[in-house]
C-alpha cells in the first residue's frame, strides 16, 4: 500500500488536521519514539515493555459489530456478537477524530494472509508507538501488489486514551472495539490492550473468508521433515504457541490461520506468547526469540536489573510477548504449508476428567469443535482470577461472527477429504481437579504430540471412556501408562466418577443450543 492511499484513507476517516504522522517507521525508531514519550522501559534482554493499566487482556462484552441490513443477516448476534448502530459507530469516529486533532499519531502499512490468494492489506493507525510497533511485529510487512487484493483492505484506528461515553457513543464501559464491516474499519478505545488490534483482525477474516471456501482457524501449525502438517487448537494459555514451537518441526504461526485450496497459511508475521512462567528449559525458542525489537505486555521487571520476572503474575496470568516469526530458528518464512495430517484439540480441563489424550472419530472431532471446551485460565479476559470452565466453539467463539455451524462444516469437509488424524489432547490436571491435583507435566504431553503425530498411537489399542466415548489409548511411548486413564490417578475413584458425570452435563447443556441437520453428531458427545 502506498503513503498516497494511506493519506487518502486518513482523509476518508476525517484524521486532517493531526500533528505529526509517522509513517511505517521501523522497530528501532517506534522504540525510540516510545520511550522518549514514556510508554514503557527497556528489559535486560532489550524488549520494550508496557503495562496496559485496568485492561490487561480482552474486554469481549466491549465489543461490538456495527448493525447494517445486509450484513447483520449473516450474523451471529447474541453473547458474542453485540450490535452497534451505525449513528453510534459514527459519533465515535468523529469524536476520535475530534480527540486525535493536533495529536501525533503512527501510521502502519500492513497485511494479512501468507496465500498470495488470499492476503489482505491492512492499516494500522495508532496512538501510541508502541501498538504500532506491535502491529508491526505481528502482522506481514506490506509489499506493492497489496492494492491488488481480492480482499478489501481494513483499517484499525487504536485511541486507547480516549474514553467512550455510553450515553453518547452507545457503548457498555469506557472502553470499546468496534467492527463495521461495510466501511471496513475498526475503532478501538479506552483499552491499552494491544491484544484487541490483533483479534479484531482475525474477527474481520474470520467473517471474509468462509465466502472464498476458506476455513479461519484459531490454531497454532507446524511442519515435520515429510511435509506433514500438523494444527494445534485451543484458546489462549491450553499449550498452542508451547506445543506447536518444537526443534524438530518448523513453525508455520503459532496462533492464526486459514485452510484453503492450497493448504494451510498464517494470518500473521509474529508471534503472540504467554510467558507466565517462561522457562528456558522447556520452551527454549519462546525464550532465545524475546530480544531487542520484542514487546512485552504486563511482564513484571525486576527492579535494578530490570531481568523479566516470568513467575511474577502480580498485574496479570496473562503476561505476553511479542515478536516477528523470524526471530524463532526454524520457522517456514513462507508461512504456508500442505493440508493437514494431524489435527489436535487441546483442553485445559480443571476438573481433572478427561483423558491425557484421545483418538476421535470425525463426528467426535466436530463435536468437540464446536463445543471448544477448556478452562479459561486466570488473566486472559478482565475478572477472572481463577481457572473456570467454559465452551468456546471452534475454539475461539469470541472471534466468530459466523455460526460456528459454518465453521464445523468446513473442517469436516477438509478432514474428509484430506484423511486428516484427529485428537484430543488434555493439558490441564490429573489426579484431581484443580486445587487437589496437578497440571499434567508438558513432557509427557510433548510425548503425547509426538506419538500422535508420528502415528504411534495407531496400532495401540484403545478403551472407550464410559461416560464420554473418547477412545482412550491403553499406552503411549514415554509417558506412565497409570496416567493414561484419568479414573486410575484419583484417590477418591466415586469423587472422579461424580465429577465425570458433572462435566458431561455441562457439555450436553452447552451444546444443546447447536441447530444440526442430523444427530450424528449430537451423538458422538458424552453418553
Amino acid at each position: 500500500m502506498s503513503m498516497l492511499m494511506s493519506k487518502a484513507a486518513l482523509t476518508q476517516y476525517g484524521l486532517t488536521n493531526l500533528g505529526n504522522v509517522y509513517w511505517n517507521l521501523p522497530a528501532p525508531l517506534l522504540i525510540e519514539h516510545a520511550l522518549a514519550r514514556k510508554e514503557g522501559v527497556l528489559a535486560a534482554n532489550g524488549a520494550f515493555t508496557a503495562v496496559t493499566g485496568v485492561y490487561t487482556g480482552r474486554s469481549p462484552k466491549d465489543k461490538f459489530i456495527v448493525s447494517h441490513r445486509e450484513s447483520s443477516q449473516k450474523i451471529w448476534w447474541g453473547d458474542i456478537n453485540h450490535p452497534v448502530s451505525s449513528e453510534n459507530f459514527e459519533t465515535l469516529r468523529l469524536s476520535l477524530a475530534a480527540y486525535l486533532q493536533e495529536r501525533d499519531v503512527y501510521v502502519l502499512d500492513a497485511a494479512v494472509g501468507a496465500d498470495p490468494e488470499y492476503r489482505m492489506p491492512v492499516q494500522v493507525i495508532t496512538e501510541l508507538a508502541w501498538h504500532n510497533l506491535f502491529a508491526r511485529q505481528l502482522f506481514l510487512r506490506s509489499t506493492p501488489t497489496d492494492a491488488q487484493s481480492k480482499l478489501p483492505g481494513f483499517t484499525v484506528i487504536c485511541v486507547p486514551n480516549f474514553k467512550t461515553n455510553p450515553a453518547i457513543h452507545g457503548t457498555r464501559s469506557e472502553a470499546a472495539v468496534i467492527l463495521d464491516f461495510e466501511q471496513r474499519l475498526v475503532l478501538i478505545a479506552g483499552t491499552h490492550y494491544a491484544g484487541e488490534i490483533k483479534k479484531s483482525i482475525f474477527t474481520v477474516l474470520n467473517f471474509l473468508l468462509p465466502a472464498q471456501d476458506v476455513l479461519p482457524m484459531h490454531c497454532s501449525a507446524n511442519v515435520g521433515a515429510q511435509n506433514d502438517v500438523t494444527l494445534f487448537f485451543g484458546l489462549s494459555g491450553t499449550g498452542k504457541t508451547s506445543l506447536s514451537t518444537d526443534p524438530q518441526r518448523p513453525l508455520i504461526g503459532d496462533d492464526e490461520h486459514g485452510w484453503g485450496e492450497n493448504g494451510v497459511f498464517n494470518f500473521e508475521g509474529g508471534c503472540y506468547a504467554k510467558c507466565i512462567h517462561l522457562s528456558r528449559k522447556y520452551e527454549p525458542h519462546i525464550w532465545n526469540a524475546i530480544r531487542f525489537g520484542a514487546v512485552y505486555e504486563n511482564v513484571v521487571l525486576k527492579e535494578g536489573s530490570r531481568e523479566p520476572d516470568y513467575d511474577d503474575g502480580s498485574l496479570t496470568e496473562n503476561t505476553r510477548a511479542a515478536y516477528p516469526i523470524d526471530f524463532i530458528d526454524d520457522v517456514i518464512e513462507s508461512g504456508m504449508g500442505g493440508h493437514p495430517n494431524v489435527i489436535i484439540f487441546l483442553s485445559a480441563d480443571s476438573f481433572g476428567v478427561l483423558p491425557p489424550i484421545s483418538k476421535l472419530t470425525t463426528e467426535q472431532a466436530m463435536y468437540y469443535f464446536l463445543s471448544g471446551y477448556t478452562s479459561k485460565l486466570a488473566g486472559t479476559e478482565r475478572g477472572v482470577t481463577t481457572p473456570q470452565a467454559t465452551f468456546s466453539s471452534c475454539f475461539g467463539a469470541e472471534f466468530l461472527p459466523l455460526s460456528p455451524i459454518e465453521y464445523a462444516n468446513l473442517l469436516r469437509d477438509r478432514i474428509e477429504k484430506h484423511q486428516a488424524r484427529c485428537y484430543l489432547i488434555n493439558t490441564g490436571w490429573t489426579g484431581g481437579p484443580y486445587g487437589v491435583g496437578e497440571r499434567i507435566n508438558i513432557n509427557y504431553t510433548r510425548s503425547m504430540v509426538r506419538a500422535a503425530i508420528s502415528g504411534a498411537l495407531e496400532q495401540v489399542e484403545t478403551v472407550t471412556d464410559a461416560v464420554f466415548g473418547l477412545h482412550v489409548p491403553v499406552s503411549c511411548p514415554d509417558v506412565p501408562e497409570a496416567m493414561l486413564i484419568p479414573r486410575n490417578t484419583w484417590a477418591d475413584k466415586d469423587a472422579y466418577d461424580q465429577q465425570s458425570v458433572d462435566l458431561a452435563a455441562r457439555f450436553k447443556k452447552n451444546f444443546a443450543k447447536f441447530e444440526l441437520s442430523s444427530d450424528e453428531v449430537r451423538n458422538a458427545g458424552p453418553r
